[in-house]
């Protein structure tokens, strides 16, 4: 590996982010052409996924910086994708966490943001808030200190209530610093949007507490206490400037690379605990 490439890799990809990617990674079966391929670094190429997810780029703008083509890095992105290897690194990410005893279990809370969509058929809708435009719609579930547990896409004319349950199933079962590996939060804090008897009753039904605002009952305003984090954790998440629009025709893709920019926010608590 050029030494700028490997300096650029390590940059985007840590060392240790790497210990918990490398085994992750299945093993790639290059194309049959010709004369042949040189291989292809994984480390590079998973770096050109981080790169794009970052700044945004396009992925014929991958800079050769890379050493590998736009083409072999979005092949590498898409193999990646079907092998699920996105959730399990989050996965993995929150099992170090939860080893540490770094997740707040107390209480989970959920907010969706809307994002504009460029390209894309499915997992897309008129925008309510964006005149009819296009849109998508980013959801996100935090543990009570902001750490994105699970993450869901939807068209953004779908009403916030729908994405509740799939993101308390979507919860991992996480390891934990004593005891069985846990995956159900004490209580659930949400707005007014996600207010409904038989949400609240499922709720009950799983042992956790819903504190979910009642339209014309209670006001926000105890709830802004604790829905400032949330609302940082998705400011967090649009930093990955590839997730302020979306450009990804397949919402799959899309909704990996929101997959991948929340195991990097819940990457850098670890490293800020281990260094």
């Amino acid at each position: 590996m050029p030494s700028v490439a490997r300096d650029l890799s390590c940059r985007l990809v840590p060392d240790g982010l790497w210990v918990l990617v490398e085994p992750l990674l299945p093993e790639f079966t290059p194309r049959k052409q010709g004369g042949g391929t040189a291989p292809v670094d994984e480390r590079q190429a998973f770096a050109a996924v981080v790169y794009v997810l970052t700044s945004g780029c396009a992925w014929r703008m991958l800079p050769d910086t890379f050493g590998i083509s736009p083409a072999t890095a979005h092949r590498r992105f898409t193999a990646w994708t079907k092998a699920g290897v996105w959730r399990r690194l989050h996965r993995a990410i929150l099992d170090e966490l939860g080893a540490r005893g770094e997740i707040d279990w107390t209480s989970a809370i959920v907010d969706a943001a809307n994002v504009r969509a460029k390209k894309g058929a499915r997992l897309t809708g008129p925008n309510p808030v964006d005149r009819g435009k296009k849109g998508s719609k980013m959801h996100v579930l935090s543990d009570a200190q902001g750490l994105p547990l699970a993450v869901g896409v939807s068209g953004a004319n779908v009403h916030d209530t729908h994405a509740l349950r799939p993101l308390i199933r979507g919860i991992p079962p996480v390891r934990s610093r004593r005891g069985p590996r846990r995956r159900r939060p004490g209580k659930l804090r949400a707005d007014k949007a996600y207010h409904s008897t038989e949400h609240r009753r499922w709720l009950r039904s799983r042992c956790i507490a819903a504190r979910i605002a009642r339209p014309g009952i209670e006001s926000g305003e105890r709830l802004g206490r604790h829905r400032w984090r949330i609302e940082r954790t998705i400011s967090w998440l649009f930093g990955y400037r590839r997730l302020t629009v979306r450009y990804e025709r397949k919402g799959q893709h899309f909704l990996t690379f929101i997959g991948l920019a929340a195991a990097l926010t819940c990457y850098k608590r670890l490293a800020s605990i281990t260094t």
